[in-house]
């Protein structure tokens, strides 16, 4: 093998490790696409500790999107940053796509 291609090589394993999630804090709900994934095992790391690990996501979350990290309860608080972003409007499972369609923003929960 070339080292040109030893090197595409390397390249390539390095961008399969990447993450494809970032979480904010210990203790968050939710954490967020660092890239467009697709249903599957990703990798995912906590920003404040580092920890790396394994989400099963069951549908496409986009860039920049959110995933349940673990059930969230209709009406329970969704946590990020660890702090309330919002309610959810729904049962939420974990590794389901966590966007406006099923939590509510904590800022607007007394609006009609």
């Amino acid at each position: 093998m070339s080292q040109a291609d030893s090197q595409a090589l390397e390249e390539r394993r390095g961008a399969s490790a990447a993450p494809g999630f970032l979480i904010h804090n210990e203790g968050d709900h939710v954490a967020v696409a660092v890239q467009d994934v697709q249903p599957g095992r990703h990798l995912a790391v906590y920003m404040d500790s580092e920890r790396e690990i394994t989400i099963s996501v069951l549908e496409a979350i986009p860039l920049g999107h959110k995933v349940a990290l673990s059930d969230l309860d209709e009406g329970q608080v969704v946590i990020e940053y660890g702090l309330p972003i919002g309610l959810a409007r729904r049962p939420i499972q974990a590794g389901q796509h966590v966007h406006t369609h099923n939590i509510r923003s904590a800022r607007w929960q007394n609006s009609i």
